[in-house]
């Protein structure tokens, strides 16, 4: 299925490497392909590198497309699939800042293969507790383990935490996550500490064992992402939500949980406007370790939760959807090569919640001599900034916190090399924003209570947390 098996750091270092299928050519100069493809992945021009063939310039980067690319208006992401010159497929994702990719000679089904690394970085993460470079260079022993036991002569084994702590018998050296306190507004928007915590007995770096007194915790989010489109006045034109209720579960015992969703709830769309309060969910998908014998009647999930991170319900919500921000953007021309752009938002979210760490980007022409720019913020806003990207051409304003209720307005006043015309005028926009809304979701799909079946006296700390993201929020200009 696959040759080789390999992860590297965001610089490009090689962390882990496994190969399967012995290749010639790729044994003897393993580090070579690897630089190739993190080059190709970093450098990504949509084209297939030229020299195939010919005595390794398969793995030498033109200088000029090198160098087109650093200093490009736009780079591409490169797709999770594509073929060297070395004759062999590569896939890979990247989690954390890591990529997880592995090549093959054969003819597999990408989806599966995504599907592996998945799983790996995955399994990855519930023994370390937490996936950065540090933890993997840490408990290299643990993890070559684990490939073993996963992946034999290139395929897939056993994937599953649960199936593995059986042969897997190595502790992890625990690894404290380092947190980028300059991004955080509210312990709300922060994941706790808890939950980088390893699913099996852990040590720390001085071989100290960390099971005494460990707690019976369990957590809960309610994340959802939302792809918005407006048009030039405002209106939504497309919206979608795509939900899911995650857990990762640290009872001892493995108990059965009841995990109960709003007594109005309807899966898929019914004909008529539904009645205030209930919550419509176009579709939805559940884990296989769920019993849905009592949800038809009651909505209550039960099951008995597996270890590490899970996904136990996956929703999509389509349609007439109450957007957390509505942009208002507007150009006037101000001179022959003059534009003043205003961009306003408002913050639709009630009162008590705010939009944490946002981002707002504003392309301008190709032809943009320079820009300036000026806000003019509601109170209680924190670390509202609007600058004018000259390499990129672009607008980047940010809001590290957005109250609810509130209006936000950026002015910017753009001169151009050339006389403005229509063609000049499409080169602005569309407008991106990203945000992060803690404590907040726009279904209004709620938990309202999760309990340990069948088992009196037993209290597990229980943690639930509601968080709504940007996934495409774009408006036309």
């Amino acid at each position: 299925m696959i040759s080789n098996l390999f992860v590297l750091s965001p610089r490009g270092d090689t962390i882990l490497s496994k190969i399967y299928r012995a290749n010639p050519e790729v044994g003897a100069h393993e580090r070579a392909h690897t630089e190739a493809f993190f080059r190709k992945v970093k450098f990504w021009d949509g084209m297939t590198i030229s020299g195939a063939g010919t005595n390794d310039p398969a793995f030498a980067v033109d200088p000029a497309e090198s160098e087109k690319s650093e200093s490009g208006s736009k780079k591409k992401d490169a797709p999770p699939v594509f073929i060297m010159p070395d004759g062999l497929s590569y896939l890979h994702i990247k989690r954390n800042g890591l990529i997880f990719g592995c090549s093959t000679a054969r003819n597999t089904s990408p989806c599966t293969v995504i599907e592996l690394l998945s799983r790996i970085a995955k399994v990855f993460k519930d023994y370390c507790g937490t996936l950065s470079e540090e933890s993997i260079r840490k408990n290299f022993i643990l993890l070559y383990e684990l490939l073993d036991e996963m992946v034999d002569y290139g395929y897939p084994q056993v994937t599953r935490t649960e199936n593995l702590k059986a042969f897997v018998y190595n502790e992890p050296i625990v690894v404290t996550p380092v947190i980028n306190t300059g991004n955080l507004i509210n312990p709300k928007t922060a994941s706790a500490n808890a939950v980088h915590k390893p699913v099996i007995g852990s040590v720390t770096a001085s071989g100290k064992s960390l099971n005494t007194n460990q707690k019976n915790e369990i957590f809960v989010d309610i994340l959802e992402r939302m792809n918005v489109l407006f048009s030039n006045n405002g209106y939504i034109l497309n919206s979608t939500v795509d939900g899911c209720i995650q857990m990762k579960s640290y009872l001892q015992g493995n108990p059965e949980l009841r995990l109960a969703l709003n007594e109005e709830l309807v899966i898929g769309k019914q004909t008529g406007t539904p009645k205030y309060g209930t919550v419509v969910l176009d579709d939805c998908n559940f884990n296989e370790c769920v019993n849905l014998s009592e949800f038809e009647h009651g909505r209550i999930l039960s099951f008995y939760p597996p270890d590490g991170e899970f996904v136990v319900l996956n929703y999509r919500v389509t349609g007439d959807i109450k957007t957390p921000f509505r942009v208002f953007p507007c150009i006037e021309e101000t001179g022959p090569k003059t534009i003043e752009i205003t961009c306003l938002i408002r913050n639709e979210v009630p009162e008590n919640h705010f939009g944490a760490n946002v981002l707002i980007e504003l392309p301008l022409p190709k032809c943009t001599a320079g820009a300036t720019c000026r806000l003019v913020s509601s109170p209680n806003v924190g670390g509202a900034n609007a600058e004018y990207m000259a390499a990129d051409k672009k607008i980047v304003w940010t809001m590290k916190k957005f109250p609810g209720a509130t209006e936000q307005t950026m002015r910017v006043k753009v001169t151009l090399d050339k006389p403005c015309t229509s063609h000049i005028r499409r080169e602005i926009g569309p407008i991106n924003m990203t945000f992060e809304i803690p404590m907040f979701n726009v279904s209004n799909l709620q938990v309202r209570y999760l309990r340990i079946a069948q088992m009196p006296g037993y209290t597990p700390y229980r943690w639930v947390r509601y968080v709504t993201q940007s996934n495409s929020y774009v408006c036309r200009v």
